[in-house]
């Protein structure tokens, strides 16, 4: 069998071609405005369940864009979420990227008060002056953080719940759902930081060219 030989640019292109067909061959059409998104998510796990469990609160695509339009900083819950995200297009639009997980500080809190350093980090993060987007990949304890963060008033400008695992993931993203705020949500137990990257990086990309 050869190889194709394709610049990176044009391996993303094809890729995204491929996937299109595919979703065509499945009968599956996406709206125009989660379109980018979803897309992503599939270039970046090669898996289409996502078309079936990836979820949208009204007008949470269009929200997370004009928020990263107004130099929101996103937090993520893991620093290989934060490697993912491209800052650079971050910071062409006055934003900044978070990660508190690997401060000292922070995993002494939780040691003290007897709960995850994800907590802590999202509490944090909450003091930050800025509008905030939330790119949760691993810890549902984030999102549980984030919950009690908002029935206290906090609003972010949207969370991005898609944590992966099998022990209180699937309540925590349906939290999410019910919480009042702007959410992209995986639902089930799939998702990871990679993911979360993904979803950030199609929103920055429908506002800074590459």
């Amino acid at each position: 069998m050869s190889m194709e030989h394709l610049l990176p640019w044009d391996i993303e292109r094809e890729s995204f071609r491929i996937i299109g067909e595919e979703l065509k061959e499945r009968g599956i059409c996406f709206p125009k405005e989660i379109r980018s998104v979803m897309y992503r998510v599939i270039h970046t796990t090669a898996d289409f369940e996502y078309a079936d469990t990836m979820t949208f609160t009204e007008e949470a695509v269009e929200k997370g864009k004009q928020a990263l339009a107004g130099g929101a900083h996103i937090v993520t819950d893991t620093n290989m979420a934060r490697a993912g995200i491209n800052r650079r297009a971050l910071e062409a639009l006055g934003g900044e990227l978070h990660c508190f997980m690997a401060e000292p500080d922070v995993a002494e809190e939780a040691r003290r008060r007897q709960i995850t350093r994800a907590s802590v980090s999202m509490e944090r993060a909450a003091k930050i002056n800025a509008p905030l987007i939330f790119a949760i990949g691993n810890a549902p304890t984030a999102l549980f953080s984030l919950d009690r963060l908002i029935r206290r008033g906090f609003r972010p400008a949207l969370i991005i719940a898609v944590p992966v695992g099998f022990v209180n993931v699937v309540s925590a993203k349906e939290q999410i759902l019910l919480s009042g705020v702007p959410a992209i949500v995986n639902r089930g137990r799939k998702g990871g930081s990679n993911v979360a990257a993904a979803i950030c990086n199609a929103l920055l990309y429908e506002l800074y060219q590459r």
